[in-house]
């Protein structure tokens, strides 16, 4: 599987804003590639400082995409999906926060680093029936403050910003 998800982030790096795209939206929606879209976006970024915003929007754009994918599983019957995955106490734990906190649930989850989960958060907005405009704002409200700011720090810190969420990701979250 290494092989497989370094193979995806080579290519992906090598086609630029739309491979950043991918990855982004695929992380975001149906597989996982942990830290690889903050990693991918900061090496861009210091390699080209002047595609800064290019970079930044594309990894938000790829994530609100991917994440209104799941959320669209979520709503077409992803409560038998997460409750085949889950216990029926935490699903109803967490479907209950989402319902009671709606775009909150969202945004901060969507803010966070691996391994802090995300995806059961998006598939659950669907299930418990948030509204499409408020889902979507608010993984672009979370997801676009993490990336712009990951983004910026990449323009401010240089390569030394790689090497911070390699070494310091994992203890972030």
């Amino acid at each position: 599987m290494g092989r497989i998800v370094a193979w995806i982030q080579s290519a992906a790096l090598s086609m630029g804003a739309p491979g950043l795209f991918v990855i982004t939206f695929l992380d975001s929606s149906f597989l996982s590639f942990p830290e690889a879209t903050d990693l991918l976006l900061v090496y861009m970024v210091t390699q080209h400082k002047a595609r800064v915003l290019l970079y930044a929007g594309t990894a938000t754009l790829g994530s609100i995409a991917g994440c209104t994918a799941l959320y669209a599983v979520g709503r077409k019957g992803g409560e038998a999906l997460v409750r085949s995955r889950f216990s029926g106490t935490r699903v109803d734990r967490a479907l209950a926060f989402v319902r009671r906190y709606g775009v909150l649930a969202i945004i901060i989850p969507s803010l966070l680093p691996p391994p802090m989960p995300f995806k059961i958060f998006v598939l659950l907005s669907g299930v418990g029936g948030v509204g499409i405009a408020r889902f979507v704002t608010a993984v672009a409200v979370g997801r676009g403050t993490r990336y712009f700011g990951e983004a910026f720090l990449a323009v401010e810190y240089g390569d030394r910003a790689g090497a911070l969420i390699r070494e310091n990701g994992v203890a972030a979250g």
